[in-house]
């Protein structure tokens, strides 16, 4: 259930999870209990992912193919992209947002161009992963009027021009100034057409990615000691994330009443006897993340944990099923809500019950569009990827979580990670 506003809960506070991926590199300065927690044989990890096959040019060049057809197709003349995971994914460029606009146009026909400070070029160009144009502004210099320049010399400003769904105002406002005549649209039809439908390299990356976060749960599970607080054990997960080869993204972790907050508590948190433990935790290899959520009980279960426990277990089977080709993605939320209201959960997303949608599409980044919520009409086809997680959440209580991704194939969809089957072997 990863996005980039995940938060995980930490001695009663909110911490972000770039911080907790800090914390478990650099584990000598942890505070003595965490260091306690995160030392025992991380030397018997082994990294999953060294043969591993980084996104290459040809790929992004296939990339670029596909969008300037899909350009073709629906009258789009360029698209316009900033800074991000799409600039990444179309030209390799990895480039931070500020101020100062770094951007992409990508023309129906021909080499892309990359607009940029004069100062950053070099180190632009380290991570340019296709033949591009490279067109450079100096600081009093106004860097639409380049973007503006490159539509025109191609002559594309007389056509309509995509904006990236992720492209800040003040780039659309300069574009819009700059070219008054031009028609400015939605590039969702040609970046997320593109974007959502997987490559197998693409796939490949994702299924190492999840490996890694499966094998770190089975590292660090027996290794959660009662008394632990949430750092602790985000510590020794990101820890072995690292030795295993992937990049930590975050590592939520959720005890006893705090579970019933699907993003975290502020509520001061430790493991004891009879406490759900709920963690979401995901990693990125070569940029591209997994998302898997388990949800254990420390010492003995419940009657009432466990029914709910194999509640989650079916909905999320239920999801899986529904989860087919041509199948609109809300009718996969539907199933799972159809299922839990006929529980006596809800109704919707009223708590008790899932207080959020079923499952969010997953690549490059956590969260990508488009989701497993009811009113989406996006049909699934061969290379999407969601991930599954139809929590229920009893607030004052605790909440249960099983989260695993898949990917639809010809023959339908298939699991980057298999869900577990029992609360009493929870790691499936």
């Amino acid at each position: 259930m990863a996005d980039q506003n995940r938060t995980a809960s930490t001695s009663g506070s909110l911490i972000t999870r770039r911080a907790l991926v800090g914390a478990a590199a650099a584990l000598p300065i942890l505070p003595a209990a965490v260091v306690r927690a995160a030392a025992p044989d991380l030397s018997g990890l082994r990294s999953l992912t060294t043969a591993t096959t980084p996104i290459g040019p040809a790929e992004r060049r296939a990339r670029i193919e596909r969008a300037q057809a899909l350009m073709r197709a629906t009258g789009i003349g360029a698209v316009l992209i900033e800074s991000g995971s799409s600039l990444v994914y179309f030209t390799g460029v990895t480039w931070h947002r500020s101020e100062r606009l770094t951007a992409a146009i990508l023309p129906v026909e021909g080499e892309p161009c990359i607009v940029t400070p004069f100062f950053e070029e070099p180190s632009v160009r380290q991570t340019l992963g296709v033949p591009a144009e490279v067109r450079v502004w100096q600081e009093d210099e106004d860097p639409a009027k380049l973007v503006a320049g490159f539509l025109r010399d191609r002559k594309l400003s007389g056509r309509p021009i995509g904006i990236e769904e992720t492209v800040r105002y003040f780039a659309v406002d300069g574009l819009a100034h700059a070219l008054p005549a031009a028609t400015i649209v939605s590039a969702n039809p040609v970046v997320r057409g593109v974007r959502m439908r997987k490559t197998a390299a693409e796939i490949a990356l994702m299924q190492a990615a999840t490996d890694v976060t499966i094998a770190a749960y089975r590292w660090t599970w027996p290794r959660v000691e009662k008394g632990m607080k949430p750092a602790d054990v985000a510590a020794l997960m990101n820890a072995a994330t690292v030795q295993l080869g992937g990049d930590p993204e975050f590592a939520l972790v959720l005890i006893g009443p705090a579970a019933a907050f699907p993003h975290g508590s502020r509520d001061p948190q430790i493991v004891a006897d009879g406490q759900v433990v709920l963690m979401d935790c995901g990693c990125a290899v070569q940029g591209y993340q997994s998302d898997v959520s388990r949800t254990f009980v420390y010492g003995a279960a419940s009657k009432e944990q466990r029914t709910v426990w194999e509640q989650v277990r079916t909905g999320q089977a239920n999801a899986f099923a529904a989860a087919q080709l041509g199948t609109p993605a809300g009718a996969v939320d539907d199933a799972v809500r159809a299922y839990y209201t006929a529980l006596g959960y809800g109704p919707r997303y009223a708590l008790p019950g899932l207080s959020h949608r079923t499952g969010h599409g997953i690549g490059l980044d956590g969260h990508e569009p488009v989701n497993l919520v009811h009113g989406e009409t996006t049909k699934l086809a061969e290379g999407m990827c969601f991930s599954d997680e139809p929590g229920l959440y009893l607030p004052g209580k605790f909440g249960v979580r099983l989260e695993d991704c898949f990917h639809m194939t010809a023959a339908g969809p298939k699991w980057f990670s298999v869900p577990p089957t029992s609360l009493d072997a929870p790691l499936g």
